[in-house]
């Protein structure tokens, strides 16, 4: 076995000095200090007996295999001897994977963020050894520093007070757990919110959203700049609230905030151009110079905001994106069989030094350009990325503040392909197909160079936003004009190229991840499974994967598996008394705390995406189950009300599935025709062509009889829209466009479908426009 220490030296474990019982463990992060000198216990009673036996405190360190100050630390601290005989002196060493143990990183950082102000990764916790926290922080320098006290400096005073104050330190980390506890503890929430509360929450996140607007860079609040997701999703929502109410001034402020922060994003940095893919976040304004690590929770969820965006406004640019992100993973993150790999690391070796750099993999020097691209090319390309001689790594002062970039150039757009390909003399297709030559040379130089570590877990949170997004790719690019071609990173593959990923990647989390007989699914596979259940953002995700999947295919075994997770989401995870979801099943005695995610981060809450999977099951289900369902929609929002009346940016992907709500019922839209018939597929891709969030699909083949036999016991009555026209098989395929339980003229012309569903709905909350000065928008 080799295990990667961080920091450029593959240690084999036949040759190692020290091998720990991290060795025996799956997961990467945990495998990479397998041979620190460190005694190092997983999360787990073994180490928890021997807390209890010798009366030690633990030190617990979180962290995971990508992470750029958790590599610091490891060579710093924890390969160093000295230091490494203090921790096994003192402590009961506890080494946990962030993104296997969601359900401990979320206590833990709980109790360093309340006490400390601010969190991160590593975070260093120290416990009692009944696993109550007493002191907390995050990456600890080797020694004192600008009076920063080292590592081994808080060791060994640690050490010391629980030498001479230890029952003091019980008593009061069991009082602060305690303290913890009931500020977290959910309340009894109604079981609904009104309309008017729910039209309010959406109404005041977008404003919130948009009172820190960055009218200059986009996006939201300053630097580091962290691409979220769910909050351009909010306000893409928001945006068609607006069109519907007819506000056209108010959407287009809304839409412009959305597509500059979009076209910033893809043109700075911290998009891989050369690539594909966006790495973690900007550390400047620019969206420039990145954190360099790239995380499958970030990409595919842009790549659905970036094929929404493709869908309201029809500019080819945001396909384009889109396609490098799918495209990407499919190149560089997907295992033989389907999955997609978790992330791949910030930093990687630097040949010339011996030792791993942050970015080294993705940055260039001037002399490599001009060798590479030749004189000519390497002008074009050089004036179009803002690439300079001396390096252009400081177009901020942020963006290198410890000049690790000097001389280096991290390309970044900062003018139209059209003002480029004026300075060149050139035709802009002449142009865009140089600049393309250009990505596919320095791609392939690349290649040659040493790789960023790979985390090869394979996680079904992130997996099921892969699905969703490879299925919605395959239909709505099927509406670029002209198709795409090769335009590298871009391949150019046939839209239905991601179908068939989508499809096999749900394939391997069923196969992998999944106990058909307790209908239970595994946290993560690498060499195997892990032992550890899965959480609750996995099942969220995996339905909402599903759901388009089996939208896009009308498969309904699809369909059959989500019903299936759904039920089991609900099982373990639903609080019955305050509504919605707890991140961790019970059961496990080592979690202090059963807490239930409330912020819509990186990774959408669990609850943000099961209430907009419960309202799109409810519009695929029978009458009587859809009541059910929509029950449990409501009651899962109400349990955020009073979060939503007061800062609902925190939750922005929440919000957008509120709008969900005030829509009330599901706008459905049946097809009925031969599964995969030229004119059946051409309803099917007509359904994707606007954005509309507010459907749910129906496939009917009226010659297959397990699928009829399926709608007539899942929902008869969108099953009795088809029979009453009384279509036989081989018919040419017919769509049904029902709304608030009424039907439109049935329709054999895709065109004339994309034109029923771009038809604004209005839901029964009026949105409130947006106040907010833009740059070229003139206000009302």
């Amino acid at each position: 076995m080799v295990s990667d220490s961080g920091d450029g030296r593959d240690r084999d474990a036949a040759t190692a000095a020290h091998t720990n019982r991290l060795a025996k463990e799956e997961s990467p992060y945990l495998l990479q200090h397998a041979h620190n000198p460190v005694d190092w216990y997983p999360w787990g009673e073994e180490a928890f007996e021997k807390a209890r036996k010798e009366d030690k405190p633990i030190f617990l360190s979180v962290g995971y295999s990508t992470c750029h100050w958790c590599h610091v630390m490891e060579r710093e601290s924890f390969e160093s001897e000295e230091v490494a005989a203090l921790m096994n002196r003192l402590f009961v060493n506890v080494k946990v994977d962030r993104e296997e143990r969601p359900d401990v990183d979320k206590v833990y950082m709980t109790y360093v963020q309340a006490t400390q102000g601010g969190g991160g990764w590593p975070m260093s916790c120290f416990l009692t050894p009944s696993l109550e926290p007493f002191f907390g922080g995050t990456y600890f320098p080797p020694s004192d520093v600008a009076g920063r006290p080292g590592f081994s400096t808080v060791l060994r005073r640690i050490g010391q007070v629980w030498g001479e104050q230890r029952e003091a330190v019980k008593a009061s980390s069991k009082q602060s757990m305690q303290q913890l506890a009931e500020a977290m503890a959910p309340e009894p929430s109604p079981e609904s919110l009104t309309v008017v509360q729910q039209g309010k929450a959406i109404d005041l996140c977008a404003s919130q959203l948009a009172s820190r607007f960055d009218s200059k860079h986009g996006g939201f609040g300053p630097p580091p700049k962290f691409p979220r997701p769910s909050e351009l999703n909010l306000l893409l929502h928001q945006h068609s609230r607006l069109v519907a109410q007819g506000d056209e001034q108010a959407a287009a402020r809304l839409l412009h905030m959305i597509t500059f922060s979009l076209s910033k994003m893809s043109a700075g940095g911290m998009y891989d151009a050369v690539g594909g893919g966006f790495h973690r976040y900007s550390v400047d304004e620019l969206w420039h110079v990145p954190h360099f690590e790239k995380m499958l929770y970030d990409n595919p969820q842009l790549a659905c905001t970036y094929l929404a965006a493709f869908q309201v406004t029809r500019d080819q640019q945001y396909a384009t994106v889109a396609r490098g992100v799918l495209d990407y993973l499919l190149r560089d993150m997907s295992h033989p069989e389907g999955g997609l790999y978790a992330a791949e690391d910030a930093d990687s070796l630097d040949p010339a030094a011996g030792t791993k750099k942050e970015g080294w993999f993705y940055v260039w020097s001037w002399a490599e350009l001009q060798e590479l691209l030749g004189p000519e090319d390497a002008a074009v390309f050089a004036a179009h990325y803002t690439c300079n001689p001396g390096g252009n790594c400081d177009l901020s002062p942020r963006s290198d503040p410890h000049r690790e970039f000097v001389g280096l150039n991290c390309l970044i757009a900062r003018q139209a392909l059209e003002e480029t390909a004026a300075a060149a003399g050139k035709s802009v297709a002449e142009t865009a197909a140089l600049l393309a030559g250009c990505r596919e040379r320095m791609f392939e130089a690349r290649q040659q160079r040493p790789r960023p570590h790979r985390d090869e877990k394979i996680v079904p949170a992130w997996n099921g936003q892969a699905i969703s997004a490879y299925a919605l790719a395959s239909r709505i690019l099927t509406h670029e004009q002209p198709p795409a071609a090769r335009c590298f990173p871009v391949e150019g593959r046939p839209p239905s190229d991601y179908l068939q990923a989508a499809i096999k990647a749900a394939a391997f989390v069923k196969h992998h991840l999944y106990d058909s007989s307790s209908r239970r699914l595994r946290r993560a596979f690498t060499r195997g499974p892990s032992a550890v259940q899965a959480f609750s953002d996995d099942y969220a995700c995996m339905i909402a994967g599903l759901l388009d999947l089996h939208a896009v295919t009308g498969d309904v075994a699809h369909l059959q598996w989500a019903l299936e997770l759904q039920n089991t989401l609900d099982e373990l995870f639903w609080d019955e008394e305050g509504g919605a979801y707890f991140n961790a099943a019970a059961g496990d005695d080592s979690i202090l705390i059963r807490m239930k995610e409330d912020y819509d981060g990186a990774e959408p809450a669990a609850s943000s995406i099961a209430l907009s999977n419960l309202w799109r099951l409810a519009g695929l289900s029978s009458t009587q189950e859809a009541t059910e369902l929509s029950k449990r929609a409501s009651k899962c929002a109400a349990a955020f009300g009073e979060r939503m009346a007061q800062i609902p940016a925190a939750m922005p992907q929440l919000a957008a599935s509120l709008h969900l709500l005030t829509l009330g019922h599901p706008r459905q839209v049946v097809v009925a025709g031969t599964s995969g018939a030229p004119d059946t597929e051409a309803l099917l891709n007509a359904a994707f062509h606007s954005f509309s969030p507010d459907m749910v699909l129906i496939q009917v083949d009226p010659g297959n009889a397990e699928q009829v036999g399926f709608w007539r016991k899942r929902n008869p009555e969108a099953l009795a829209v088809v029979e009453v026209m009384e279509l036989p098989p081989g018919d040419a395929a017919t769509a049904f466009i029902c709304q608030n339980f009424t039907c439109k003229a049935p329709t054999q012309d895709p065109r004339k479908m994309q034109q029923l569903l771009a038809e604004p709905r209005l839901g029964l909350a009026k949105p409130v426009a947006v106040k907010v000065d833009l740059p070229g928008l003139k206000q009302r």
